[in-house]
């Protein structure tokens, strides 16, 4: 065979190598981005459990360690108690307190395919004492009708968008409008930095940084009254 023919040939099979590699790449794309959004519960009665949320751009759940870490923060705290998850997204809070205990969650999410994914999870572990709102974090909060029918909550995550400027405004319709009871936990997920305004009735008990995540535990005041900052 002629030298410019051997290199034609050569050439052919050097482009076709890349073709197959290139397209076995992209097979494996999909793989790694499902294996990406899979997420584990970490404690409790349905310890190990894994599922995968919805590949939306506005959700970014709790990374295990720093769910581990807040539940260990919490400890006794969850059994018996009433939860929020609040831009709930994956609903990784909401789900982690039931499966240790807590007699009640309520999830809070706006996106139709994250409510969708939540319900799911919620039938196919048989999960009792819970209950998911499709709305917008403050309009929920804002309804007087809502907080008037509800418990307040004892334990509420309060992780919103970090860039869109819901965590006060959040944090001041809980207290407003009643949806804590006194001494509730208030676990705030931002970025590093430090937190912005939230109520004087909250203390900070506990907070740590993982990369670019600032997490917070805080403490509503024991003698604090349902409602009592719109009074």
């Amino acid at each position: 065979m002629p030298p410019e023919q051997r290199q034609a040939v050569g050439g052919s099979g050097a482009r076709l190598t890349k073709i197959r590699k290139s397209a076995r790449s992209a097979a494996r794309e999909p793989r790694r981005a499902a294996q990406s959004r899979l997420l584990r519960i970490i404690g409790g009665s349905w310890r190990g459990r894994r599922w995968r949320f919805p590949a939306l751009a506005g959700i970014r759940p709790t990374p295990d360690r720093v769910r581990e870490t807040l539940f260990n923060w919490l400890g006794a705290y969850v059994p018996g108690a009433r939860a929020l998850d609040l831009f709930a997204g994956s609903g990784a809070l909401g789900l982690e307190a039931l499966s240790r205990g807590a007699a009640h969650a309520t999830f809070v999410e706006k996106e139709t395919v994250a409510v969708r994914e939540i319900r799911a999870r919620l039938a196919e572990w048989s999960a009792t004492g819970a209950r998911v709102e499709q709305a917008d974090a403050l309009h929920f909060l804002g309804g007087s009708a809502s907080a008037q029918r509800m418990e307040p909550f004892d334990i509420v995550f309060l992780d919103p968008p970090f860039d869109s400027g819901l965590l006060s405004p959040a944090a001041r319709l809980l207290e407003e409008r009643g949806w804590l009871s006194a001494g509730a936990r208030i676990y705030v997920e931002t970025a590093a930095g430090g937190l912005p305004p939230l109520p004087p009735s909250w203390t900070a008990l506990k907070a740590k940084q993982a990369g670019a995540v600032g997490y917070h535990l805080l403490e509503r005041a024991r003698t604090a009254e349902r409602g009592a900052a719109s009074a």
